[in-house]
This record gives C-alpha cells, sequence and structure tokens, in this order.
C-alpha cells in the first residue's frame, strides 16, 4: 500500500494534530491517542514478546506431536502424521472466526485476552492429561510393539485438550499480529516504514520461541517426561497472557465495524439485483475508506477497473428509497464495492499459496520421523530429539532476518525506490521457490538413509538405528528457514496489507489458513498415496517401518507439485493491482 498525502491542515490546528494519531486510532474507551504516549515500537516489542512465549507454548506441542501419537498413544505413523495434520489444519482455520469475532464485535484487544484464557485452559488440560495415571496410558515396558492400548477416556481427554488449544489460538493467533502492526501509523512515513520491518521482528520473535521450544522441551519430553514437558508451554503462555495485560495502557486500538461477511455480501446481492443496470463510469473518482469524526482526516482508497460488475452496486435507483429498511442490501457505498474487490483479488494469490502449506506440513511430521531412524547421538552417548532439528529452521531465520532487513532492504531500496527493497509478491516467490529446492534435497537425503539401510541390513529391522548422522537432514530444514524468511513474512505482510483497513485480523486469518488447508490437503494426499501404494505387491509408501517405505517418492511429488504452483502463483501475480491509498487531511473537502 502506497499512501500519497497531500496536506491542507491549518498552522492554528498544527501542534494538536501532530501529536494525534492520524490512522483512527483510538484508546479502549474510543478517544483519540498521542503519538508520543501510545503504539510505536515500545508497544509492538511488548507485544512480540507475548508472541515469543504463545509460540514457545504452541510448539512445545506441536513440534512434537507426532512422536506422541506414535511412543505414547501407541499409533501408526501414517494415522499419527494425519491426526497432526487435522489439528494443525483446524488450529490455522479456526482464526478466521476469531477475527470475525474481533473485527465485527470485540475488537482485537478483548478477543486476544478472551481466547488467551482459552488457550491456557486447553493447555491445563493436555498437561493433565500426560502427568495424572488415569488421564495416561500405562508406560510401555519395553521398546515392543505390545505396549498397553489408552482407553476411550484417556484418548478422548487428549484430543479434547489439544482441540481446546486449537480453539485459543484461533482467537489469539490473528488478532495479536494485526493488533500488532496496529501500533504504527500509516499516515506518518517513518511509522509507515517501521510498520513493514515490524513482520520481518515479529517473525524473528516468533521463531526465537521456536528455538527454545525444540532446543530445550523437545529434550525434556523424550528424556525427562511428557508432564514437565507439556507444563513448561502451559506456565510460557500464564506469562504471555500476564505481560500482554500489562501493557493495556500502551496500545493503539481499532474499534470494531460492521461483519465484513455481511459488507461483503450486501455487495454481491444489491450487484445481483442490479445486474440490468449499466456500469458507472468512474473516472478519477475517489473513494472514502475511513474517516476520523474528531481529526476530520480521511484515508481515500483509489478506485480500479477490475470486477466492474459489482459497480452496479452503487447506482441509486427510485425503488431504493422507497423502502428504507433494506436499503443497505440494495444499494452500496463505493467504498464497499472497493473493500469486496480486494478481497476478490487475494484469492487467487491464496490458492496459488496453498502447496506451499502442504510442503509446510511435512516438517513436524514425515522430517521428524525421518531423523528418529537414523543417529543422534552429537557428544558420546548423548542423543538429540528427532524434533531438535526443526531448531535449524528457526536458527535460519534469526540469522537472516537482520541481513534482510538492514542490508538487503536499504539496497534493494536504492535500486528498486521501492519502500519494501523488492514487491511483496516477489518476496513470496523467491520463497516458494526455496521451498521447491527444499523438497528436492529432502528427496535426495532420503534415498541417502535408504542406500544407508540397504548397506546394513537394516531394511527388515524396523527400530534400529541406522549408522547414518542426522545431520544429513540439515540442508532441507535450512533451506525451510530460507523460504521462510521470503514466503511466510511476505504473506503475513501481503494479507494485512492488501486487505480493507477494516478486515485486517480477517486478513491474517487467510495468511493462516493457507497452512490450515495445506495441512488438511497433506492429509488428504497421504490417505489417497497410502491407499494406491498398498495395492498389488506394491510397498505403502508411508509403512511403518520407514526402511521399507518410500518417502523419497512422496518428497518428489511433492517438488513437481510446487514447482506447478510455483508456474501458476507467477502468473496470478503478474496481473495483480496493488492496493493505492491516497491521505486526505483536509475537514472539509468533499469526498465523492
Amino acid at each position: 500500500m502506497e499512501p500519497i498525502s497531500s496536506s491542507c491542515e491549518s498552522p492554528l490546528l498544527s501542534h494538536v494534530s501532530t501529536n494525534i494519531v492520524k490512522d483512527g486510532s483510538t484508546d479502549l474507551q474510543g478517544r483519540p491517542v498521542s503519538r508520543l504516549l501510545t503504539g510505536g515500537w515500545p508497544a509492538s516489542l511488548l507485544i512480540i514478546g507475548v508472541e515469543i512465549a504463545e509460540r514457545l507454548a504452541y510448539y512445545g506441542i506441536s513440534a512434537n506431536l507426532v512422536t506422541y501419537l506414535t511412543n505414547v498413544m501407541q499409533q501408526t505413523t501414517a494415522t499419527a502424521a494425519k491426526n497432526v495434520n487435522v489439528w494443525s489444519g483446524v488450529a490455522s482455520m479456526l482464526p478466521l472466526l476469531g477475527a470475525f469475532v474481533a473485527d465485527s464485535y470485540l475488537g482485537r484487544y478483548w478477543t486476544i485476552l478472551i481466547s488467551s484464557l482459552v488457550y491456557l485452559l486447553g493447555l491445563i488440560c493436555l498437561t493433565l492429561s500426560a502427568s495424572l495415571p488415569s488421564f495416561s496410558p500405562p508406560p510401555c515396558e519395553d521398546t515392543s510393539y505390545f505396549c498397553p492400548r489408552p482407553s476411550a477416556f484417556q484418548v478422548g481427554f487428549f484430543f479434547f485438550s489439544l482441540y481446546l488449544v486449537a480453539l485459543g489460538q484461533g482467537g489469539h493467533k490473528p488478532c495479536l499480529q494485526a493488533f500488532g502492526a496496529d501500533q504504527f501509523d500509516e499516515e506518518d512515513p517513518t511509522e509507515r516504514k517501521h510498520k513493514s520491518s515490524f513482520f520481518n521482528w515479529w517473525y524473528f520473535g516468533l521463531c526465537s520461541g521456536l528455538v527454545v521450544s525444540i532446543s530445550v522441551i523437545m529434550y525434556i519430553q523424550e528424556n525427562v517426561g511428557w508432564g514437565l514437558g507439556f507444563g513448561i508451554p502451559t506456565m510460557a503462555m500464564a506469562i504471555a497472557l500476564t505481560v500482554f495485560f500489562c501493557g493495556t495502557k500502551m496500545y493503539r486500538h481499532k474499534l470494531p465495524s460492521t461483519s465484513p461477511i455481511t459488507q461483503i455480501t450486501q455487495v454481491f446481492v444489491a450487484a445481483i439485483r442490479k445486474r440490468n443496470l449499466s456500469v458507472p463510469s468512474q473516472g478519477k473518482q475517489r473513494l472514502q475508506v475511513i474517516q476520523e469524526p474528531f481529526t476530520g482526516e480521511t484515508r481515500n482508497l483509489l478506485p480500479t477497473n477490475q470486477f466492474r460488475f459489482l459497480d452496479k452496486a452503487t447506482v441509486a435507483t427510485d425503488s431504493d428509497h422507497d423502502h428504507k429498511t433494506d436499503i443497505d442490501w440494495k444499494l452500496c457505498t463505493v467504498t464497499q464495492v472497493e473493500e469486496v474487490k480486494l478481497v476478490l483479488r487475494l484469492l487467487p494469490i491464496w490458492v496459488a499459496c496453498l502447496m506451499y502449506g502442504v510442503v509446510f506440513a511435512q516438517s513436524p511430521t514425515f522430517f521428524t520421523k525421518q531423523g528418529s531412524t537414523m543417529d543422534r547421538r552429537i557428544i558420546g552417548d548423548f542423543k538429540i530429539p528427532a524434533a531438535t532439528l526443526q531448531s535449524f529452521i528457526s536458527l535460519s531465520v534469526i540469522v537472516l532476518v537482520p541481513v534482510y532487513d538492514r542490508i538487503f532492504v536499504p539496497l534493494a531500496r536504492s535500486i528498486t525506490g521501492n519502500d519494501r527493497g523488492i514487491t511483496l509478491l516477489q518476496r513470496i516467490g523467491l520463497g516458494m521457490f526455496s521451498s521447491v529446492l527444499s523438497m528436492i534435497v529432502a528427496a535426495m537425503a532420503e534415498t541417502k538413509r535408504h542406500q544407508a539401510a540397504k548397506e546394513f541390513g537394516l531394511i527388515d529391522i524396523p527400530n534400529e538405528t541406522i549408522p547414518l548422522s542426522i545431520f544429513w537432514l540439515v540442508p532441507q530444514y535450512i533451506l525451510f528457514g530460507i523460504s521462510d524468511v521470503f514466503t511466510m513474512i511476505g504473506l503475513q505482510e501481503y494479507f494485512y496489507d492488501q486487505m480493507p483497513d477494516t478486515m485486517r485480523s480477517l486478513g491474517i486469518a487467510l495468511y493462516l489458513s493457507v497452512f490450515g488447508i495445506g495441512s488438511f490437503l497433506s492429509s488428504i494426499l497421504i490417505s489417497i498415496i497410502e491407499e494406491l501404494s498398498s495395492r498389488g505387491k506394491g510397498q505403502n509408501w508411508f509403512a511403518n517401518n520407514l526402511n521399507k517405505a518410500h518417502l523419497d517418492y512422496y518428497y518428489w511429488l511433492l517438488a513437481a507439485l510446487s514447482a506447478l504452483f510455483l508456474c501458476i502463483y507467477i502468473t496470478f501475480s503478474s496481473c495483480f493491482i496493488y492496493k493505492k491509498v491516497e491521505s486526505n487531511v483536509c475537514k472539509d473537502e468533499e469526498i465523492l
């Protein structure tokens, strides 16, 4: 979004207005807020700190969940992978509900606070399910496959706790990031640049929490106990909730507006009702997006010629004024129409990124199971948990984000003239290319692991460690990290920045839904391949004995599909029109 400012402010008011945030932000009571006392980096860094604690809690569960399901809940590898994918998918789709509630009714602050309490309750229940004998299955006496099966109650309570965590994350995740970005005033040139940097440092903080979670909590879960391993994330979430509440006076707030679903539906209904009318001429008409009565300032969205059939919803007829009770479903403002166009323009990019979500789902599932079959010793007989290698994704991000933000962006900015260095869609595309490379490298590493199993005669021995270092898998994790720096952060900023100002929680939820749908698609793909590869004399690609499985075939398939979706993405992005905003601070100027 590239604001174009024009100033006609009275000198008598300048000393007052310069200290007031100009993008419509308020305090919790709806009053204008001071730029000096609220928001900016102090508030956003506090919110990033909350995210670090929350991500430590979330990844303290998700990163090693496949191990818990196979070793404690006695599920097969394929079943555990599908359960992890379904849970991750639900956890990534529920933010759509949380965003709707925040944007329409509660606002982001109250949605975060309430959902955090639900989140904490789920973590407490999860800790109890792994700690108390009546809630957790009996431990295995040896390494055989004949371990005691958990009871129906134990399984039910565990999954109830797990999905309660997903429900809490559904309100917490989309609102917290949007709330952090809200702390910067887009009408101020300096704060506008800081907002772009915020998304880089947000993900930097997220990955910092993930590194601690994976490097420490994974070891505790596998070597000390799952009860303590789930208890630490519970304490982290309690700390996050406390920190968030303590910063209340520092925050800038966006008041909730009309339901975005209702606004979008009204435009389509009105356009269909007036389908036989002529499309109005727009010319250089300016469209009001946000108005702040206390400052007299507006942010205007420049019109576009895409989806022109929707402009029929703005045509007023005599019959519109005869029935004023349902006027909103017959006549819409140009603001509503242009905001619906913004949402429609995002959908092709959203579809093209779904395969990236499928690839993203492999790290906490099959990558982890790969590592569990390999030599995990680093010093003497000290073994690291297989899930620990996920920390290389976060370490790559932690190293590359400062380089990207402080070196690459200023250098690219001097060449391109773009405040971000490169466009958001270019950034996302580069990361998607890196994800293709990661799957190719993963396939090659799995082939190497298979060859080692054959050489040492371990094909038919599922529990025997292959004398091949787990660090052969590090390159695929590092490529994942590089991909995250570009695509993950790019998607976050893209879906926040290009959504209508009143629907930004929904924008973050749409970004998260890429990974939710990706997890569901991964689960469906596993089921299909498992069925097809088991027919006849074929070997199941996801056999419990990974030495007989063919994860390498699966990774090659994902690499091919990712390359195909990258081509689709390039096609869609070449036609994309970025949102453009014109700032107008003239109080009495008429907006057509």
